[in-house]
């Protein structure tokens, strides 16, 4: 069964993960601290500016790591961070694919 964590908004499957035991015994008092610090409003400042402003049930990491000091996390609405670790762990994985190329062919009009 897929290890969860489970939040205001639901349940996050972590498949696979050593995130959760990296986490801080105090986690749970950690997060209702950010959360309670950010007003529970989600702290995504989109391209143009605006910020999200969806109620906020999860914590983020601004940078991914183990940095969970307060300046390192904020609140966000479960959309925006499932958007944010979808798009941090295909980085991750286009990091680790093999990259091959083909040899390079000429149009058959073209060959001698």
């Amino acid at each position: 069964m897929d290890e969860q964590i489970s939040g205001r908004s639901g349940l996050m499957a972590w498949h696979g993960s050593t995130r959760r035991a990296r986490l801080p015994k105090d986690w749970p008092r950690i997060r209702r601290r950010i959360l309670r610090r950010d007003g529970h409003v989600c702290q995504t400042r989109f391209s143009d500016g605006r910020l999200c402003g969806r109620e906020a049930t999860d914590v983020d990491h601004i940078v991914a790591g183990d940095d969970h000091s307060d300046g390192n996390l904020r609140a966000l609405c479960s959309w925006c961070h499932a958007r944010k670790s979808a798009s941090e762990g295909g980085r991750a994985a286009a990091l680790t694919r093999v990259r091959t190329e083909r040899p390079k062919q000429t149009h058959p009009a073209l060959e001698d």
